[in-house]
């Protein structure tokens, strides 16, 4: 596997705060990679390492082989567009595109006025008085026309109402499929991602929580029920991420590869939001477990 990112022990600290902590995962390439997690979980701390923005405090990360930050050849390999879609109010449309044509040495001047033609975005208009959505695919645009082989994109939707998310999260989907282009996506609408994307990493108190292929994930993921037992009866291939239980049923979210062959359960299949709510769950009920010093159980 060729990783477009690969951490070890990655960690970003702020005076005693540690916003990013002993991250380690391998993303592969040719990916659009869901990254989802609460608020203040690292996801912006880890793009922006990425993006060369920050220096780890701790631990070692690459970007497609090389040192996010290093150089102006290692610069060019990554696009990036922060959560707020950054532009500067008084400049036009197409003084942002002349602007992105002078820092960037392999800018695509037909890809960047084709696309803000095709969204039907005035060059001469302000990026002021763009709405939400043109800033969005301004952004995009800016990002896409330098030619990058990875995207980083920081919550890029969401201030975005809901026709204007699915028309970014199309044209985004466009690009992948016309440039090949890896994408690296955060959010908190983990909808959108089940829709675009195909690799999910859940960040969560700046620890990585699980990291795997959406198929893969929603293969292995089963809510299960039956007659009240202990979950530490199950066989050792069936890990519990969440357990809930009345009187008289138990409800199981489990991973395993094996089947399952106890004819005292009744199996159901999860979506992309209930793992992604389950392993958020099991790190916050870890961390109070950690904190209360009563250790963590299975």
């Amino acid at each position: 596997m060729t990783a477009v990112m690969e951490t070890a022990g990655l960690g970003k600290q702020y005076g005693k705060r540690w916003a990013l902590h002993d991250c380690s995962l391998a993303i592969p390439e040719g990916k659009v990679v869901g990254l989802v997690g609460p608020n203040g979980a690292g996801k912006t701390t880890l793009l922006q390492l990425a993006a060369g923005l920050l220096t780890p405090t701790a631990g070692t990360i690459e970007v497609l082989g090389g040192h996010p930050g290093s150089g102006p050849e290692q610069l060019g390999r990554v696009g990036f567009v922060a959560q707020d879609t950054p532009a500067y109010s008084r400049m036009s449309v197409s003084q942002h595109l002349r602007m992105g044509a002078l820092l960037n040495s392999h800018w695509d001047d037909e890809l960047a006025f084709r696309r803000i033609e095709a969204l039907d975005i005035d060059p001469r208009q302000r990026a002021g008085s763009l709405s939400g959505g043109q800033r969005a695919q301004l952004a995009l645009t800016l990002a896409i026309a330098k030619r990058p082989e990875v995207l980083l994109l920081d919550e890029p939707v969401a201030s975005l109402d809901p026709l204007a998310r699915r028309e970014f999260l199309q044209v985004l989907m466009e690009v992948v499929a016309e440039h090949g282009v890896s994408v690296v996506l955060s959010s908190h609408l983990v909808a959108d991602l089940e829709r675009v994307c195909d690799y999910l990493v859940v960040l969560v108190a700046s620890h990585i929580q699980v990291a795997d292929d959406v198929a893969e994930l929603l293969a292995t993921h089963h809510r299960i029920s039956g007659p009240r037992r202990d979950s530490r009866s199950l066989p050792a291939d069936q890990h519990v991420i969440e357990e809930s239980h009345t009187d008289r049923q138990t409800t199981l979210l489990i991973r395993t590869e094996q089947p399952i062959l106890d004819p005292a359960w009744t199996t159901r299949p999860v979506t992309l939001e209930d793992i992604v709510l389950a392993y958020m769950g099991q790190a916050r009920d870890q961390e109070r477990a950690r904190k209360s010093g009563l250790g963590v159980l299975r």
